[in-house]
């Protein structure tokens, strides 16, 4: 995407980078191959500031450790949440005190699927 200067009154030093090209993929994507982008359904992260509607930038390559966003796949449901590893315990805490955490029960399949790396917003639709 072209990065263009406007001037309003004094030269602008932004001039020289005026033909320069943003790569969102080189900005946001660390292993190509193994990135998703998804869409956010619901308000369970809105304390992390990801929102309702805002796409996510997931990395299936980063091995997941205590503290990341990830996201998870919970008895076939994808949900996005933040890992709490503790004692060989896994916990998703979601950033929204409205939502309970979510603890394994004997026989419940939790898998983390990806890292979230980065969340892109979209102010006008």
């Amino acid at each position: 995407m072209p990065i263009s200067a406007v001037q309003a009154g004094f030269p602008s030093p932004a001039e020289d980078f005026a033909v320069n090209r943003l790569d969102l993929t080189e900005l946001l994507v660390l292993h190509p191959q193994a990135t998703y982008l998804l869409r956010v359904a619901g308000a369970s992260m809105r304390d992390a500031g990801i929102d309702d509607g805002d796409t996510i930038v997931v990395d299936k390559a980063i091995k997941p450790r205590h503290g990341h966003i990830v996201v998870a796949v919970v008895d076939g449901e994808f949900t996005v949440k933040y890992l709490h590893q503790r004692a060989g315990r896994v916990r998703l805490k979601a950033a929204n005190p409205t939502f309970p955490d979510i603890i394994p029960k004997d026989g419940q399949t939790v898998e983390v699927w990806g890292v979230v790396t980065s969340c892109i917003k979209r102010f006008v639709q």
